[in-house]
């Protein structure tokens, strides 16, 4: 009998793109069952310094209908680390660029009793797929 694996990832998402869908597709690749956070629009704002450009709700309904994420939720607004006790993903996949709250990630972990995997994915044409570039060009 095997036993499930668990990947975790979580991000922005602002706005949803092929560099993104790369990742989920990578992320896949390490375990049975992905789950995709997406965070607050209020956790963006103290990250980035700015709001997003879509709300949580919408960035929830695009990364829910992409196809290739089996759960999405919203992060939490008190602590960005509750999704760990959540969900308790064996395997947690980080983007390439990710560096919020990543720092601190492995501590975290322990300090919650979990252990998993750490996996850092690679890019998917980041000079063309990159939130801040997209971003930029709509200006």
């Amino acid at each position: 009998m095997s036993v499930s694996r668990t990947v975790l990832v979580f991000g922005t998402f602002d706005p949803l793109h092929e560099g993104h869908l790369s990742y989920f597709k990578q992320a896949r690749l390490q375990g049975d069952r992905l789950v995709c956070v997406v965070a607050r629009d209020v956790t963006v704002k103290r990250v980035k310094g700015a709001k997003p450009m879509y709300s949580e709700q919408e960035r929830f309904a695009a990364v829910g209908s992409c196809g290739l994420v089996d759960q999405v939720a919203l992060g939490s607004t008190k602590n960005v680390y509750d999704v760990l006790g959540v969900f308790e993903p064996d395997v947690i996949c980080l983007g390439y660029d990710q560096h919020a709250f990543t720092g601190t990630l492995t501590t975290e972990l322990k300090r919650r009793g979990l252990s998993c995997d750490i996996v850092r994915l690679k890019a998917y044409k980041p000079e063309e797929f990159k939130s801040s570039i997209i971003k930029a060009k709509a200006l």
